[in-house]
């Protein structure tokens, strides 16, 4: 049976189609969510070579013991601002702003989001803030590490903090305002065939992950805010010796940091739950389950920031209720891991480049969760806090978990986004190198940990000197493994085999439209007759 066989919605007439957009309309403030989708993505991807090339040189700093390839501040700038980078202006713009903006009014029936011209107000501060990231170089770098701790934020290089942190605020106020938009379109502009337990699971996600920006964004705001008035105002929100409160700012900057992590996940989640069963021709298992328990990642993952600050001088009451709201928080996570494997389980599994990096970041996620879980024990944590242990354990989560859900939407949607197929030896190819650099790199980093090497810092004992190398090794094949996907996408954009409206199939709204979609999405409306995963029923076949 072929795609346009498939009796997933019926039309109803709803007006005249305007033309589409030229490849100059994407430089442009343009209100289409799909421009801007791609906007975000573009940036995104640029930002993530930007703070790969930063890592690339502080693991060749790293490679022997001593500080001999980087300075020590350059060593510190390039740490803090990679750390930036790939949280900021990498992960959590691509899988918020460039899926979210591409596919959530596609997949509810929408023409566009609720506010479209605030939508593109949302992306045009991310330009601003990169640039004022990149400036903070030239006045030698932030050098307080991403987190910007005070005391030691508030004594190094003052303008360069001054910039990260307009750059963070500007950010910031981008996710505010796009998360504000996201809710309101999840919840009042689905087609009105389009009951709330037919709405795919990745608009579940991303409403969780909205609400969750919504209420921990701005804390993030006023501690930058406080720590920007102390270095430029001389005011001691956070000056020990003028009695101020360092430990509250960690309580301010986690309260959103910690919630950050499910802001980048969370929406990797709701990739993984689309596409899984396209690829595994099996309907979703436990959808309820899966919607809901993102639900309740918002709500629990807003009571556990303070187990990074274990270390801080915390009462034992305190530790022992984020310990348990650390460990609870990984029940709803279970849930999830638990419905994609019981999908995965007897389907008709085709490994596509899509399906192998989602099943990568199914088993990265497990391995960076499991070491997650022994931070929530307060005695293990103050074991390994600060060192490598927790460097391989949040990047296991991180680039194992976030950025291979990245990689796996890209290879899933690229068809719909282009109209073009892209190469699958060169997938596969991206995939296994990427596969194996990831464990070369961030496996060893645990033992590292747990032998005791600081992490932060460019020189270490001698004893360290071999699993760096293999920590090098493996950084040097992920940075290469990047360009089997560059090449694949310039070439498949331009050249690849036509893709047609539904090439994998699938049954969920964005596949009813062309590829790429047209200017407001379909000529007619469509009414939803199918749920978004049922696979092997009459209905869908």
């Amino acid at each position: 049976m072929t795609p346009a066989q498939i009796p997933v919605q019926t039309l109803v007439p709803q007006g005249e189609h305007p033309p589409a957009w030229k490849w100059y309309d994407y430089f442009t403030f343009n209100i289409d969510h799909k421009v801007i989708g791609i906007q975000y993505l573009v940036l995104a991807f640029l930002s993530y070579l930007v703070g790969g090339v930063m890592a690339l040189g502080m693991r060749a700093e790293l490679y022997t013991p001593d500080s001999d390839f980087l300075a020590p501040a350059v060593y510190n700038a390039l740490l803090t601002n990679h750390g930036t980078i790939m949280i900021f202006f990498w992960v959590v713009p691509a899988a918020i702003g460039g899926f979210g903006n591409f596919l959530i009014p596609l997949m509810i029936g929408a023409r566009d989001m609720a506010f479209p011209k605030l939508n593109a107000i949302a992306f045009w501060l991310n330009p601003p803030a990169a640039i004022l990231l990149m400036t903070s170089l030239f006045f030698g770098g932030s050098q307080s590490g991403w987190t910007a701790y005070p005391p030691l934020s508030l004594i190094t290089a003052s303008h360069a903090q001054s910039l990260w942190i307009l750059s963070i605020i500007l950010v910031g106020t981008s996710s505010i305002l796009g998360s504000l938009n996201f809710v309101i379109t999840i919840w009042k502009m689905r087609v009105p065939s389009m009951k709330l337990d037919e709405v795919p699971l990745f608009c579940w996600a991303m409403l969780a992950t909205s609400i969750l920006a919504l209420f921990s964004t701005p804390v993030l705001a006023i501690g930058l805010t406080l720590l920007f008035f102390d270095i430029n105002f001389g005011t001691s929100f956070f000056r020990p010796e003028a009695g101020g409160d360092v430990v509250m700012y960690q309580h301010l900057f986690w309260f959103y940091s910690h919630p950050a992590v499910y802001l980048m996940i969370l929406p990797i989640f709701g990739i993984m739950s689309e596409v899984i069963p396209v690829h595994a021709r099996r309907p979703i298992f436990g959808y309820k389950a899966i919607a809901y328990s993102s639900l309740a990642i918002c709500v629990v993952g807003l009571f556990v920031w303070v187990h990074h600050m274990f270390s801080s001088g915390t009462p034992p009451w305190m530790r022992l209720f984020f310990t348990v709201s650390t460990l609870l928080v990984a029940v709803p996570t279970g849930v999830k891991i638990f419905g994609w494997v019981a999908t995965l389980w007897g389907g008709k599994i085709r490994f596509t480049t899509a399906m192998l990096f989602a099943i990568g970041m199914l088993s990265m996620f497990v391995v960076g969760g499991l070491s997650g879980v022994t931070l929530g024990a307060p005695a293990f944590d103050l074991h390994v806090h600060d060192t490598y242990y927790i460097v391989g354990h949040f990047h296991y989560v991180l680039f194992g978990g976030s950025v291979f859900g990245l990689y796996a939407g890209i290879y899933h949607w690229f068809p719909k986004i282009t109209g073009r197929m892209l190469n699958e030896p060169l997938g596969r190819l991206h995939f296994a190198m990427t596969f194996v650099g990831t464990h070369l790199t961030f496996l060893p980093m645990h033992e590292l940990g747990m032998k005791g090497m600081p992490r932060r810092v460019a020189m270490y004992d001698p004893q360290f000197e071999f699993l760096n190398h293999l920590c090098t090794f493996g950084a040097i094949l992920l940075g290469l493994s990047v360009l089997p996907l560059l090449i694949n996408a310039i070439w498949s954009w331009s050249r690849g085999p036509k893709a047609g409206d539904n090439p994998w199939r699938a049954l969920s709204l964005e596949w009813t439209t062309s590829s790429p979609p047209l200017v407001e999405n379909w000529p007619v409306l469509p009414v939803v007759t199918v749920g978004p995963y049922d696979y092997g029923t009459k209905e869908s076949s």
